[in-house]
């Protein structure tokens, strides 16, 4: 039988926290620093970049993993990189050529493994969400975040969908512009690409959807 916690119990428990500052504060809050992330959006709306903005970001937390399930190591990927500046994450962001859930697993219970990963894409993985309940439950010191396509307005698949309504943080991405879902607080959007964001939205990038 599992533990039955009391209210003291709760009120002094302790969570590994990120403590964010700037735009990604006011989006996502204070996250802990485990379970799972969800970005999702239509194609050429910005959903790669922002995803490596928010990894390079991330690197000031731990060491973050990209498993580049659709492109791996290409010229595109590349392109996208060198947009986001990762250089400057250093030696603390690795990129994954195409690696399955085996692989995956297996890179991760290796001493000094990454502390976040990102997977891009949920259904280029073929991930199913027993896979996932698997990852999220061996390794609960670790974030996920998980990239999806969509199909219509919500994310495409079943198992995409089960992850997205599991995850703590989400962001939908149209019109260049990221707009977060946080249980942590946060709440305001971000812009990946202001002009071309001011352009599709209109004049005020202030606007909240």
């Amino acid at each position: 039988m599992k533990r039955a916690y009391s209210v003291k119990n709760v009120a002094d428990a302790r969570f590994n926290t990120l403590q964010l500052d700037g735009e990604w504060r006011s989006a996502i809050g204070t996250p802990e620093l485990t379970g799972s992330w969800f970005i999702y959006g239509a194609p050429k709306n910005g959903k790669t970049t922002f995803a490596l903005q928010l990894a390079k970001y991330l690197t000031n937390f731990g060491r973050v993993a990209y498993d580049s399930v659709e492109e791996g190591l290409s010229l595109t990927m590349q392109m996208a990189m060198d947009r986001v500046k990762m250089t400057e994450a250093g030696s603390r962001f690795v990129l994954l050529e195409k690696e399955d859930v085996g692989e995956l697993t297996a890179r991760l219970k290796r001493h000094k493994s990454p502390d976040i990963i990102v997977i891009d894409s949920v259904q280029f993985l073929d991930l199913k969400f027993s896979e996932y309940k698997q990852l999220k439950e061996t390794f609960r010191e670790k974030l996920f975040i998980y990239i999806s396509h969509v199909e219509g307005s919500q994310p495409e698949g079943n198992t995409a969908r089960r992850i997205w309504r599991d995850s703590n943080v989400y962001f939908s991405i149209e019109g260049f512009r990221a707009f977060p879902m946080s249980r942590y607080g946060g709440g305001e959007h971000i812009d990946i690409y202001p002009e071309k964001a001011k352009e599709y939205w209109g004049f005020d990038t202030d606007t909240n959807r």
